[in-house]
This record gives structure tokens, sequence and C-alpha cells, in this order.
């Protein structure tokens, strides 16, 4: 019996798929697809023009502490960000643009993204600061900018998301194995564990 992949849906302006993406790195023989989609229309579905931790408050200043004691726990730098959410659009753009070439940096691409957001306090959408995570990452970053703006990789990520949405996912970061979703970074355990299910 061999295990089933595990798909990684997430958006980089979610505080708790920043905790996943470094979750991953620690998961070994496990074989992820990342899969960036935006919140925003998935939200909007849902009536919300914000995220909910804007929109409810307590709930808001509940997951700013939980982050800080999960990222100390885990040793994850974190920095509350001075903007949230904060648009991800490129880096998901970028980020498919990785998955549809099945780049071997991609992985390294998501963390840091998401570190310079949660971790540092940069402005991720702003090309400039992408551009400064490829470079330093070795990559031709102006190229790879270019080559993500194109109107065929733009569907790619517009197709993502409305995937997410016919998945029936609401929130990120989700996971999906054979099907079965599971959503938030505390189900990643359980995502794992699906994976060796009797009858793979």
């Amino acid at each position: 019996m061999s295990p089933s992949k595990v798909e990684f849906w997430f958006d980089f302006g979610s505080t708790y798929s920043y905790l996943s993406a470094f979750q991953m790195e620690g998961a070994k023989d496990v074989s992820i697809s990342w899969r960036p989609f935006l919140l925003g229309p998935i939200f909007e579905e849902q009536g919300w023009n914000d995220s909910p931790f804007n929109i409810y408050p307590s709930k808001g200043r509940y997951m700013w502490r939980d982050m800080e004691r999960r990222c100390a726990r885990d040793g994850i730098p974190f920095v509350k960000p001075s903007r949230f959410p904060r648009n991800g659009l490129l880096a998901a753009r970028i980020t498919c643009l990785a998955g549809a070439r099945s780049e071997p940096w991609l992985p390294e691409f998501v963390r840091a993204v998401f570190r310079a957001n949660f971790g540092e306090d940069r402005e991720i959408g702003e090309p400039m600061e992408i551009q400064a995570i490829l470079d330093d990452l070795g990559l031709p970053g102006a190229d790879l900018i270019e080559q993500a703006q194109t109107s065929e990789n733009k569907q790619r990520l517009r197709d993502q998301t409305r995937r997410a949405a016919e998945l029936g996912i609401f929130g990120a970061p989700s996971f999906i194995v054979d099907g079965e979703l599971f959503w938030g970074s505390d189900r990643l355990e359980d995502a794992l564990a699906w994976r060796w299910r009797e009858g793979t």
C-alpha cells in the first residue's frame, strides 16, 4: 500500500497557512501538491468583504495571540503584520507558474514569501518585494514575474481558485487527500494519517 498525495491549498494572506507551510517542511516522505488560490472570491461567496479576523475583532485578537504562541513553540519567526491581509496575487501567480513546470524551488519560494509577510512584515503585494525574494533564491526574479503575468498563467490561478470552490474549500489552509477535505493547520496530522487508511 502506497500513501496518497496531499494537496495543500493555501493563500499567502492566511496566517494559519503560514504555519502549515513550515509544518510541511518537517513532513518526511510526503508527496505534496502545492495549490495556491485566492480567498477573496471564496469569502465573497460567503458574504464577507474582508478577513473574518477583521470582521470579528474578538476572533482576530485570539488569532494573533494564538499565532504568537504557536510560532514561539515551533521556532517560526513571527511579526504581526502592519497590514492584514496583504495581497498575495503575484506570489500566487508565480507559484502557479512554478507548479505547472514542476520547479524544485517552489516550496522554498512559498515559505520565503510567507516568512516575508508574517516573519518580517514586508509588503508581499509589491512586485519589487517578490523580485527580491526570487533574486535571493538565486532565481531570475524579473523574468519570472513577467512570465507569471501572461494571460495563460493568470488563467491558471483563476481556474485553481474556481476549483477550490468546487471542492468545497471555504478557508485556508485546507488539505485534500483522495477527495477528503481537512481544514485548518491543526488538521494536517489528520490529513497525513488519512493517506494510509485501509483500501488505498
